[in-house]
């Protein structure tokens, strides 16, 4: 492991890791320590309907150090890598040192490799990318152009109807916007970066004990707060644990069945992210969670 006295004073620092692996504490303690603001880099955190759920700091953590980028969207608000991008570049012009840490591996791609400025999408291709998704998702995979196919992660159907949307809509795939990407606002040899290791076997338990905390903490209350205008397609509510607890509210689950599903949920979703920082992050520096 790194120590933290190790790392450059002024230099900015992110941390990449799983759900549930410690990465918000060992921001919160190189802030305390050697100084800087955190900012969040998942993609979850970033809506202000879901605080408990997407295990945003608590108000105890956020008085210890300034955390920027928390809850700071509405739910009807379209959000995006780009808009995260230009939120970062304004909490940066601050000359603040940044600890940017979180879970979302194209936040810390865009950030650190440059990001294309794709269009939007139209709202009718977008409600035509859902349908289809739920429909045809092999369709949809196949509809992409093989760069893009080759540069997603297939298994995750909203990146895969990300690609297909940016095709539908410009007529170029999404690596050949990624092929005209700008340079990078924070270049990884300018930064230190690091990256949790988060064993299965270390992590399961964990994901299923901070689901108990969550419930505890007043998730089934947030749950009802959003029920009335959830919508399981919206970025708002894709928070890992919505679903079930919704289903628990309609009394289609028990509550005992919603927690099992959703800490299911939570430790597939951990396994995305640890496939995604295998793939996208051999040169960052590796820390075992364990010894945090």
């Amino acid at each position: 492991m790194v120590p933290i006295s190790d790392i450059p004073q002024a230099q900015d620092v992110l941390i990449a890791g799983p759900t549930a692996s410690g990465k918000s504490g060992l921001a919160l303690e190189i802030a305390e320590r050697r100084g800087g603001v955190i900012v969040n880099a998942d993609a979850l955190q970033v809506y202000s309907n879901w605080r408990v759920l997407t295990a945003r700091p608590s108000l105890a953590d956020e008085a210890r150090a300034s955390h920027h980028l928390y809850g700071h969207v509405p739910p009807d608000v379209s959000y995006s890598v780009g808009a995260w991008l230009r939120d970062v570049a304004d909490v940066r012009a601050s000359g603040e040192r940044l600890i940017i840490v979180g879970g979302t591996g194209l936040y810390f791609r865009a950030l650190t490799e440059g990001l294309a400025e794709i269009p939007e999408i139209p709202p009718a291709i977008r409600a035509e990318g859902n349908q289809l998704r739920e429909a045809d998702f092999t369709q949809m995979l196949e509809a992409l152009d093989a760069p893009s196919r080759s540069l997603i992660d297939q298994s995750n159907p909203m990146r895969v109807q990300r690609a297909w949307e940016v095709l539908t809509a410009t007529g170029r795939g999404l690596q050949a916007w990624h092929d005209a990407t700008p340079p990078p606002l924070m270049p990884l040899d300018t930064v230190t970066a690091l990256v949790l290791e988060a064993p299965k076997d270390w992590l399961t338990p964990r994901i299923a004990l901070r689901f108990e905390q969550m419930i505890e903490l007043g998730a089934l209350e947030e749950a009802r707060q959003n029920q009335p205008m959830f919508d399981p397609d919206a970025p708002a509510h894709k928070a890992i644990g919505a679903p079930e607890l919704m289903a628990y509210l309609r009394e289609d689950l028990t509550l005992e069945q919603a927690k099992e599903a959703a800490t299911i949920a939570t430790q597939q979703y951990a396994k995305r992210q640890r496939t995604w920082f295998r793939a996208r992050m051999g040169n960052w520096t590796p820390i075992s969670a364990a010894d945090l």
